[in-house]
């Protein structure tokens, strides 16, 4: 079996306007001091990458990790997830969505921008030499979520066909440049759980491209089983955000929240450790299931500052990363003797 890699870092939740937060430049060694040997890239974000420079030019991405080095940093991964959010999304989302793409752009010019997008991640990622691009596959039907009133008869199936229709050709990118999609199964879009990725895989005809960012915190929130997910799609995952969460329900709210601020609900998020993600077993089964991918910090508790989590993260990563072995602890019992073992069984 091979080691799981890290610790690693998203740095999308640390980037700030003021130092060491507002660049590449200085995040990286910032980081680095703290433990961390990888970094994911938001895509999107142009105080930590120039996309398109990324896409289109192997000296500017050889200049860039060359940069990392001398920090003690390697990419991890190049994340799509703003650009995959708008690809497919229903238009009462518009509004809310502007600040993840150029203003002024609408209907088949924001889908045209979004499928670039993607298309640049990809292409940054051969440059750099990472394989996975995490992404979120967007919604056209998650405000069906809860059927009431009854979703008509063919909806999500329609909703499914349209999420294929504008993924394929991504897809098919990602498999012919040697990269695969890792689709965090997450609230908000259309695939969030097994049976909405199994879904997905359907419509895209099992799509070798069509894989998983494992992030246990939005399973934890929706009561799924977060360990058996690990053992029945563990071929799939190909990305893996370490991020804790809890749910506390009460008396006044559970599940969806009550619309109340993160620190008031039943469901959030909290820095590894605070929760109640059991993450020894998940970097076991991960292990079990030959993950050789990097551990990333993703951070979003709603309590604890960003600094003290980002302190905290390495030690904890680096804590629960199995050395694998292929020695056995009893080896020293073992025999190989075929006449020895007719004996043993009486023959």
């Amino acid at each position: 079996m091979e080691m799981i890699k890290g610790p690693a870092v998203f740095l999308a939740q640390f980037m700030r306007d003021e130092e060491p937060f507002n660049s590449i430049d200085t995040i990286g060694p910032y980081m680095a001091e703290l433990g961390y040997r990888g970094i994911q890239i938001p895509g999107w974000d142009e105080r930590t990458i120039d996309i398109d420079q990324a896409a289109s030019s192997k000296a500017y991405c050889e200049d860039y990790q060359g940069k990392l080095r001398e920090m003690g940093l390697e990419i991890t991964e190049v994340a799509g997830y703003l650009a995959g959010q708008v690809l497919c999304m229903h238009p009462a989302y518009e509004i809310l969505f502007e600040s993840f793409h150029p203003p002024g752009l609408k209907g088949n010019a924001l889908t045209e921008w979004a499928a670039g997008e993607l298309k640049k991640c990809i292409q940054a990622s051969v440059n750099f030499g990472v394989t996975c691009v995490p992404v979120l596959s967007g919604a056209f039907a998650w405000h069906m979520v809860y059927p009431w009133p009854q979703r008509p008869a063919g909806i999500i199936e329609d909703a499914f066909k349209e999420q294929a229709k504008r993924w394929r050709p991504i897809l098919d990118l990602a498999n012919e440049s040697g990269c695969v999609l890792g689709f965090e199964l997450h609230p908000g879009s259309d695939v969030y759980d097994g049976a909405t990725f199994e879904m997905f895989l359907d419509v895209t005809e099992n799509h070798p491209a069509a894989c998983i960012n494992y992030d246990p915190s939005h399973f934890l929130m929706q009561h799924l089983d977060y360990l058996e997910f690990i053992k029945i799609y563990g071929e799939r995952i190909k990305g893996f955000h370490v991020k804790d969460a809890e749910l506390q329900p009460t008396g006044r709210v559970g599940v969806y929240g009550g619309y109340q601020p993160w620190e008031c609900r039943a469901g959030r998020f909290r820095s590894p450790g605070d929760g109640q993600v059991d993450f020894r077993r998940v970097f076991t089964l991960l292990t079990e299931v030959g993950y050789s991918g990097w551990a990333v910090l993703e951070w979003e508790c709603c309590i604890k500052n960003p600094r003290q989590g980002a302190v905290e993260g390495a030690p904890f990563i680096a804590r629960h990363i199995i050395e694998t072995t292929d020695v056995a602890f009893d080896d020293f019992a073992a025999g190989n003797d075929p006449k020895m073992n007719q004996q043993i069984l009486g023959l």
